[in-house]
């Protein structure tokens, strides 16, 4: 019998409790030595460390396709470098602060050790000042309970935007613009 083992599918959000209990059947179906090999598989992809982009429309790649946004290409740089993060994104076009704040427990799961954070201008006009700065020091107090490292996209995305890498609506980046900010943010990602 052959039996092919390929750690890429073994999520690590599994509980340890059905971990141990997979172990237990697969000894007896399998033997010792697939089961370590699972347990290995199991403690590598707990210990890699996830990455979440949370933002809105410039996060999502809005107007480029999937591919092309900023989270996406930085995930294909740090797979160039050999790297084994994993690059989730959480953009959501429209989102505001206080959106952001509502989906964070979901938007970034446990696991998570970084959180790219560009929380954009759609807050602008609906409310005040004063509330979109309550809403990000929640937001940036939140993650940081969990032990999650915050790396602030903003200034990026404003750098490319002022470079003229903006697509015809001068809001949203264009492919190179967020191959950009994925370059600027990869030194940060480790």
């Amino acid at each position: 019998m052959s039996f092919t083992i390929d750690c890429a599918f073994f999520p690590h959000e599994y509980a340890w409790t059905y971990i141990l209990v997979l172990l237990e059947v697969i000894m007896q179906d399998f033997g010792k030595i697939t089961a370590a090999i699972l347990l290995f598989c199991a403690l590598m992809g707990s210990a890699s460390a996830q990455v979440v982009a949370l933002g809105a429309s410039n996060t999502e790649g809005r107007g480029v396709s999937s591919s092309e946004s900023y989270p996406a290409q930085l995930q294909a740089m740090l797979q160039a470098r050999g790297s084994s993060l994993r690059v989730t994104n959480a953009g959501v076009s429209g989102d505001t602060t206080g959106g952001m704040l509502a989906r964070l427990s979901s938007a970034v799961p446990d696991g998570t050790k970084i959180v790219i954070l560009q929380l954009g201008g759609n807050d602008r006009g609906k409310i005040s000042l004063e509330m979109r700065q309550a809403n990000i020091a929640s937001i940036q107090q939140q993650l940081r309970k969990r032990g999650i490292r915050i790396v602030q996209a903003d200034g990026l995305v404003r750098s490319a935007w002022a470079a003229g890498l903006v697509q015809p609506d001068h809001i949203h980046l264009t492919a190179e613009g967020y191959r950009r900010v994925a370059a600027q943010l990869l030194p940060s990602i480790r």
